[in-house]
């Protein structure tokens, strides 16, 4: 499920991730960790702001993405709108955008954050994989490797995960500027995806 609509959809869940949940934690509680939820992602601390789908949950309230902007949303769930200024390369979505996001899309992304996160858990028990909303990716890392699944990039429009040794490494499996990647089309399901992980950590 690639496209344009997955491209805006996966661009406006990173907006909101970064301006209206990780920067208000950040500027909160002193953290832009995010966590993987059923059907989104979530903050880790005060204040405690989730995405499900195509909703903006806080509390009692349930506030439609599409269309509404950070900013008109922020003001209505009273949260300080804006990035982490911990780091440079953001979204790129305006605090005063309208944000474009797809019922269908959304959970397709939600099912892949969930089994990634899963299959962490599974390969990695000791580990707590984390949202980080600077690239939008869920990972953890062990022994100066980093293990985790991407909605998709500039590099890769396909959700995939990787396995990103610190220290390059070399052969047939490694076949991404950071180590190894597979695409969703190649990981099906939690399992698959713990499969990958496994291999990789053979492989080093």
């Amino acid at each position: 499920m690639t496209g344009q609509r997955l491209a805006e959809t996966r661009r406006a869940w990173h907006g909101v991730a970064e301006i209206l949940l990780a920067g208000p934690q950040f500027r909160a509680s002193g953290t832009i960790r995010l966590r993987v939820v059923p059907g989104g992602f979530a903050t880790v601390k005060a204040p405690d702001l989730r995405v499900e789908g195509a909703e903006l949950v806080a509390g009692g309230q349930r506030l439609a993405l599409p269309g509404n902007t950070p900013a008109g949303l922020a003001a209505a769930v009273d949260v300080d709108a804006g990035v982490p200024d911990n780091y440079a390369d953001h979204s790129g979505v305006r605090e005063d955008e309208a944000l474009v996001v797809d019922e269908a899309k959304a959970a397709y992304l939600a099912d892949w954050f969930n089994a990634g996160d899963a299959a962490m858990r599974r390969v990695l028990p000791d580990q707590l994989p984390v949202l980080w909303p600077e690239h939008f990716d869920v990972s953890v890392t062990e022994h100066e490797v980093n293990y985790g699944v991407s909605p998709g990039d500039t590099w890769h429009n396909e959700p995939y995960a990787y396995v990103g040794p610190w220290k390059p490494r070399q052969g047939e499996f490694w076949n991404a500027p950071f180590g190894a990647a597979r695409g969703i089309s190649d990981l099906p399901d939690a399992a698959a995806i713990a499969a990958f992980f496994e291999e990789g950590r053979a492989k080093l």
